[in-house]
């Protein structure tokens, strides 16, 4: 019993003879049945015919086969797999094993941060007859998950399409990536009159200490401050003095007058600021630059709610990344929040 009723008219492959067979690669896959005792794969896909096959194979009925007939203009699947993966990988991922059926395996070499290239994926998958499906952009991953799968979707594919994916990988300067997380020095400046002068008690600091301890970072150093732009300002020029490489604001971000936070990080000199998102909970988050060190700036919301825009910037910015007001609108897409019960981010469609 043949699996691929549709063999026959694929121009890969040819009909032979059983006895004609032999030496030649098996096209397709042969089923075998005995009532009561077996049903399942006798012979796979790509197996060679040898002479001892061949009563088996007229046991099953089977006087002519489907072989491989490869001509010069097209490739193998299991061939095109190892191309189109190659086309794919940018730095920090690598192939798994080997092809099985025209599919091949893209994983992670290290923990870091996916990243895809949508927009060169798509013009990958719609060139036809091959194929591939990766994980979310900007999942976080670990060494050795797997991130992508490539294959040929028919048995033989034209060399054509395969050198086209090929093209479009190196014009992308790859597809699939991961990027190491550096491990980050964070101070933070926890604002607000109400926390300053104990009215209120701190809920920020807890957040920020395990959110950076989770990805591997450091906390050089918390300060408290009262809604004051001088005494804010005086904090995190102290902070970057003390190491740190990732400064963190909380509080002081809505329009209130006593919000006076983000004027402070105004003051010592960034030269780049971004002020309002398109996430819920998170709109009033900031994102500055003084030189290399970023600074986040993180509204109420932090403080309650347990996933925020924070989540989603926070691992782009420590892969490198510059984020601006283009990073901080597309994730409008995706960026409501759902507040489940029971919070599963990230394995939900928050940030997506």
């Amino acid at each position: 019993m043949c699996d691929s009723s549709h063999a026959s008219q694929n121009p890969g492959t040819k009909k032979l003879t059983v006895t004609e067979a032999v030496g030649t690669v098996l096209a397709h896959d042969i089923t075998e049945i005995r009532p009561g005792e077996f049903k399942g794969r006798a012979f796979k896909k790509g197996h060679i015919i040898r002479q001892e096959d061949v009563c088996h194979l007229q046991r099953l009925g089977k006087e002519h086969l489907f072989v491989l007939n490869i001509a010069d203009d097209e490739m193998h699947e299991d061939d095109a797999a190892y191309a189109l993966a190659n086309a794919l990988m940018g730095e920090g991922v690598k192939i798994k094993g080997e092809p099985k059926e025209g599919k091949i395996n893209i994983v992670a070499k290290a923990d870091g941060l996916l990243k895809i290239n949508r927009d060169a994926l798509l013009a990958f998958n719609m060139l036809g007859d091959i194929m591939c499906a990766t994980l979310h952009s900007n999942t976080i991953v670990k060494k050795g998950q797997t991130v992508a799968g490539t294959r040929a979707i028919p048995l033989i594919v034209k060399k054509d399409v395969v050198q086209a994916a090929v093209k479009i990988g190196e014009q992308a300067g790859k597809i699939i990536q991961v990027k190491e997380l550096r491990k980050p020095k964070v101070g933070a400046v926890i604002t607000g009159n109400e926390i300053y002068y104990g009215r209120v008690k701190d809920a920020f600091s807890a957040v920020i200490t395990e959110k950076i301890i989770a990805i591997g970072g450091e906390i050089v150093g918390t300060y408290y401050a009262p809604d004051d732009e001088a005494f804010i300002e005086a904090r995190l020029r102290e902070l970057i003095n003390a190491g740190a490489n990732l400064l963190i604001t909380t509080g002081g971000m809505s329009v209130d007058p006593d919000d006076v936070t983000r004027f402070a990080i105004r003051n010592i000199g960034v030269g780049d600021i971004t002020y309002g998102s398109a996430v819920l909970p998170g709109a009033m988050f900031l994102v500055a630059y003084l030189g290399d060190i970023p600074i986040l700036g993180i509204p109420a919301c932090g403080m309650y709610a347990k996933t925020t825009i924070f989540d989603l910037i926070l691992p782009r910015v420590l892969a490198g990344e510059r984020i601006g007001r283009r990073e901080l609108s597309e994730i409008g897409h995706g960026g409501l929040c759902m507040k489940c019960a029971e919070c599963n981010y990230p394995v939900c469609p928050f940030g997506k």
